[in-house]
């Protein structure tokens, strides 16, 4: 059958790692999100660090190629619930932060809703296969929801919490 695939890393790592601000800033937003470790932010920064160099590279193209490749990209980005609206510009673009990339994980979106009473139990809710997009069970709690997905999360039918939620709504 030939060999697998080789995995490549998804995350590129700090270039100088002993930076006091820059680690402050990492562990608040561990905490504040629920990340396992570091490495989950640095997947997050390395998405966004993409998105915003091909922004850059459509600024430097002429007006009318750039046109076409701009609004692609808005377009998956606004289908991705990272911007708002489509009548964003790459401006908008190159201003994202990493929380407007954070925010769209499946742990943040289920805090939200209220499913979990904090962002780590959302995780082990997640984990633990309680919870479902549609009815599709979802385990991984990285995973970025995109704005047509976010109204499906929910309790994974079989699971004893949307059980216990179908008996207090139906009471």
């Amino acid at each position: 059958m030939g060999d697998p695939k080789k995995s490549r890393r998804k995350y590129e790592t700090p270039g100088h790692p002993w930076i006091k601000e820059r680690l402050l800033q990492e562990i608040e937003l561990v905490g504040k999100y629920g990340l396992r470790n570091k490495r989950e932010l640095w997947i997050a920064r390395t998405y966004l660090r993409r998105i915003r160099a091909r922004a850059r590279t459509l600024l430097a193209l002429p007006p009318q190629k750039r046109a076409r490749f701009e609004k692609e990209l808005i377009n998956r980005l606004v289908k991705q619930g990272i911007l708002p609206s489509e009548d964003c510009t790459l401006d908008d673009v190159l201003n994202l932060t990493i929380e407007d990339i954070l925010q769209r994980r499946l742990q943040y979106i289920v805090y939200k809703k209220g499913l979990a009473s904090s962002i780590y139990h959302a995780r082990q809710l997640i984990v633990h296969g309680h919870i479902a997009i549609g009815d599709k069970r979802v385990t991984s709690p990285g995973h970025l929801v995109t704005r047509e997905e976010e109204e499906q999360v929910r309790f994974y039918p079989l699971s004893p919490y949307a059980i216990r939620s179908a008996k207090e709504g139906g009471e």
